[in-house]
């Protein structure tokens, strides 16, 4: 059982997605043999290079290495983790999901599934209030609504709601039988010091916040009146994640995708004016800053350009000060297809969005927009222009403040066209600006932004995902020096590639450990499409020297699921294996999903000649080895019985291994 769903069940959900379907969506298939191919979503390419295998359910990108199951896809292309995809594919193909408890826990969990709906009622409760109540308060929600011209269509368009409070929405939701806990899970509802469960929001117009398709899983509520906060958002949940969640994505993802641009801003109100307004692709951040996340489900629509449109008060002012620690080297011409361009507009007058709009029409924005100034050159020009460049000190200032901006890209050549610049500006020699940029250092703000692009799982610059654990190139294994411990085996974390399992093979050579790893993989691969194979494989699987420490994990895995199904008479197939190895190896399934690709019905013949090869490197080992601790023991000046009985196990290896190697090259020919 995995996140509270049995395999029986994750499997059901990954049989009955069509990969084909899926991606259909998103654009174009060409079909080539028995196989679909299609350009790749997650990385700008003109030529076709993702392929995908309804049968085998699998698809792989030859162009940046991503890859794996119907729900790993989803998990990436919609920014959910393992249970929001695995739901969303469930609800989608009418399956329905029976969440367990799981062992260690003494609370049940509510039901992602179970909470969006509540979601979805809570909305259509919010917004039968605002539309029909009569209260005073319903009537000062409307006539807020009209002042800021959110009046007429707009209210059902964007399911605007009023929550009057005292307990109404619990007793409304109780009557539709969810239970307190649920309520409060969703974080519509709230429990006192009593004991009392009542209304987390109370006489505030209410605005539900939608993921990306179109499932309310939060609420942004404005007081009536004077009240604080003045604007109140639903904590965090198992639905919403305020760091990746953006208001109107939903709206907007297919103007952003037509235009290859996304315009971002800070207020519910601001989103809805713009649409009204005719810029369709905006969306705003949930009471944060723009997060790397952010970046990330942005640049999935919009390829060409992110741009920020600031408010012209204080609160704007501080805001582009938090976008300019997100500048890394994804903002560089370097990064290639991974590249980020991010641009920055401050609104004149102190105006925000809506007021602009409000005042100039959508035309005049559009206008701002499109001479929007990469963020780069608006935090420069920013900096530059809080010191007065006639003043010598001044100047002096300026230039420190504007170059430490740069840090975090200060390898790159567009750093070095930006210190030209500044090197201008504040009359600085373009030697010494340029000396000046090397001795940068990179300050906290930075690291911390690029922590938070780690553990969101953001891209680095060059396109390939951290964690790809094994990546082909020019014919040879990558190794990642990464660590796997126990723990994050268990938890089916992320982990790199490649610990070394044996300190003797840090003396083998490059090409030696590359061959031996990929033959190690190419094993295991043919051991999942063949599980037939490992019961007869098992005593072999048990001996070999595994010089990879995940892949010494995934072969004990293979083992163990062998034994459970044996003793418990299941079935052992490929889509039981891989609905098992998507939750415990996370980062090994891109890989693994070009693997199996390649794995042909005649490779299964191969094995025994594999696990040779496999032996018989592990007797070179040894004799390496040996021949290491005779060296020792020399070196030592001792004369003892343990080099005399080296001296024999050597001679004899050495016999066994001209004896195998003959025998293994016969086989061969």
């Amino acid at each position: 059982m995995a996140f509270g769903y049995s395999d029986e069940e994750i499997r059901r959900v990954r049989e009955a997605s069509s990969l084909k379907e899926l991606f259909a969506q998103r654009g174009a298939l060409v079909k080539r043999g028995g196989d679909f191919w299609c350009c790749c979503p997650f990385h700008h390419e003109k030529t076709p290079s993702l392929k995908i295998d309804d049968v085998l359910g699998l698809w792989h990108c030859f162009g940046c290495g991503a890859g794996g199951d119907a729900i790993s896809f989803v998990e990436r292309a919609e920014n959910m983790n393992f249970v929001e995809a695995l739901e969303y594919l469930a609800e989608r193909a009418h399956i329905p999901l029976q969440k367990q408890q799981q062992s260690g826990k003494n609370t049940p969990t509510s039901s992602t599934l179970t909470l969006k709906q509540l979601c979805k009622d809570a909305a259509e409760f919010y917004h039968c209030q605002l539309m029909r109540l009569t209260s005073e308060q319903a009537q000062a929600a409307r006539d807020y609504l009209s002042s800021r011209q959110l009046g007429g269509d707009i209210p059902r368009l964007w399911n605007l709601g009023f929550a009057p409070g005292n307990g109404t929405l619990v007793s409304y939701l109780r009557s539709k039988s969810y239970s307190d806990a649920d309520m409060i899970a969703a974080n519509v509802a709230l429990k006192n010091a009593n004991g009392v469960v009542h209304d987390r929001f109370f006489n505030r117009i209410m605005f539900p916040i939608f993921d990306v398709s179109d499932n309310v899983i939060a609420f942004g509520g404005r007081v009536i009146g004077s009240g604080q906060p003045k604007y109140l958002n639903t904590s965090e949940s198992p639905l919403f994640h305020k760091s990746r969640v953006l208001y109107g994505l939903n709206k907007a993802k297919t103007a952003m995708s037509e235009k290859g641009e996304a315009i971002v801003v800070e207020g519910y109100t601001d989103v809805i004016a713009l649409h009204q307004s005719g810029i369709t692709h905006a969306v705003a951040t949930l009471g944060t800053a723009l997060t790397s996340q952010h970046i990330n489900v942005l640049s999935r629509y919009a390829k060409r350009s992110i741009v920020y449109l600031f408010d012209g008060d204080n609160a704007g002012q501080h805001a582009i000060e938090r976008a300019l620690q997100f500048i890394d080297d994804r903002f560089t011409p370097e990064a290639g297809a991974a590249r980020v361009q991010l641009k920055a507009v401050t609104l004149p007058d102190n105006l925000d969005p809506a007021e602009f709009v409000a005042a100039h029409g959508g035309a005049a924005l559009d206008a701002l927009i499109a001479h929007a100034q990469p963020l780069l050159l608006f935090g420069i020009e920013r900096r530059l222009s809080k010191y007065n460049l006639e003043n010598p000190w001044e100047r002096t200032q300026a230039f420190s403040d504007a170059l430490s901006i740069l840090a975090p890209i200060k390898h790159s050549l567009l750093a070095k066209e930006y210190v030209s610049l500044l090197a201008d500006r504040c009359n600085v020699r373009t030697d010494d600006a340029l000396k000046a940029l090397a001795a940068l250092r990179s300050n906290s703000a930075v690291s911390s932004a690029m922590r938070e692009r780690t553990r969101s799982g953001m891209p680095p610059s060059s396109g390939v995902h951290p964690s790809a654990s094994m990546q082909s190139s020019s014919g040879t294994f990558k190794q990642v020096n990464a660590s796997v411990n126990s723990e994050s085996y268990a938890q089916g974390t992320q982990v790199g590639f490649a610990r070394r399992v044996r300190s003797s093979q840090a003396q083998s050579a490059p090409g030696k450990t590359t061959n031996r790893a990929r033959i190690e993989f190419s094993v295991l691969c043919i051991l999942i499409r063949k599980p037939e194979a490992i019961g007869r494989a098992y005593e072999q699987l048990q001996q070999i020297k595994w010089s990879v420490e995940v892949l010494s994990q995934l072969a004990s895995f293979l083992c163990e699921e062998y034994k459970r199904a044996y003793s418990t008479h299941a079935a052992c197939t490929t889509d039981v294996l891989m609905s098992a190895l998507s939750q415990r190896f996370v980062s090994l399934m891109p890989r693994l999903s070009q693997g199996l690709m390649s794995v042909k019905d005649t490779d299964y013949q191969r094995l025994s000649y594999l696990f040779e090869e496999l032996a018989i490197g592990d007797l070179e080992d040894k004799i390496i080895h040996a021949r290491g601790r005779i060296k020792q023991l020399q070196a030592l000046g001792e004369n003892n019985s343990e080099r005399d009985q080296l001296f024999c196990e050597i001679s004899s290896m050495q016999k066994e291994l001209f004896e195998r190697k003959l025998k293994h090259q016969q086989s061969r020919g």
